[in-house]
């Protein structure tokens, strides 16, 4: 059973069970105590969101927590909203957290483990927003909401540095902590777009039914996804890599791909980190 921890609070607790010596050395730290500490915002479905009892599930949930039998240890998690996860892991507050786009920026930073999947953003809009299609100038000028210093934001601003050299109004952008939120200033006409990873926007598409909800298109090019680490954590770093490789080796890996994708998907074990 994994023990779920719901505030902020726990996680500074957790920050002052974790620095100093815990850190330099985390992974034998993380036997010791039979527990790692995993900070996440299950707002990602199908990658990570909770159940109708509110337990955290989903596909990285799942493979972390195989990953810990495989450590011989169990999993407490630390959820918070997306924007504190980084800055919580460089100060040392937890663990390790999922699913993060491996970027260069990012790796400057942390450290990621070998990835556990690949992104692609995608926009999507109602019907009747007269927005049809991903590319980039058709959303000039428009309204877009998009989860905060996400990804997909960087994304989107990047874009907008490339608008605005051109000459071309820029995307405005409208920052939210959740999906949901970003698909509630959607449906109340706040914005005529949501910028997000495609398998997350269909995952909201079929829990909306109740709103008129389309994909128009991909933006950007495809991204691996990986768990964070400390950089101070190097053996940590491994030892969750080796546990991933035998989760390959055995066939488990794949069969949760198939579980929460409905297909598998070959991804890096080297070399995955872009360089800019």
């Amino acid at each position: 059973m994994t023990r779920l921890a719901t505030t902020l609070a726990s996680a500074a607790l957790a920050a002052s069970l974790l620095s100093g010596a815990a850190l330099a050395d985390a992974l034998d730290d993380i036997k010791a105590r039979g527990t790692m500490v995993v900070a996440i915002d299950p707002t990602f479905p199908p990658f990570e969101f909770t159940d109708a009892s509110g337990k955290v599930v989903g596909y990285d949930p799942e493979l972390i927590e195989a990953v810990a039998d495989g450590l011989g240890v169990k999993v407490e998690y630390q959820v918070m909203a997306f924007s504190g996860i980084i800055p919580g892991l460089i100060a040392g507050a937890f663990d390790m957290t999922p699913t993060l786009n491996v970027t260069a920026e990012r790796a400057s930073k942390i450290d990621y483990v070998i990835p556990t999947a690949s992104s692609v953003n995608a926009v999507m809009t109602t019907k009747d927003s007269g927005v049809t299609s991903a590319d980039i100038e058709a959303l000039s000028g428009k309204t877009c909401a998009v989860k905060q210093t996400t990804q997909p934001e960087q994304m989107m601003m990047s874009f907008n540095e490339t608008l605005a050299a051109d000459g071309k109004p820029e995307v405005e952008l409208l920052g939210f902590e959740t999906i949901e939120q970003t698909i509630a200033a959607l449906a109340q006409g706040r914005a005529v777009c949501v910028v997000d990873d495609k398998s997350v926007l269909y995952e909201a598409m079929a829990s909306r039914k109740d709103l008129p909800l389309v994909v128009v298109g991909e933006l950007g090019g495809t991204t691996p996804i990986g768990w964070g680490v400390n950089k101070a954590n190097p053996a940590l770093t491994a030892a969750l890599s080796d546990e991933l490789k035998k989760l390959k080796a055995s066939g488990k890996f794949d069969e949760i791909q198939m579980k929460y994708f409905g297909y598998t998907a070959a991804l890096p074990e080297s070399d995955f980190v872009p360089t800019e």
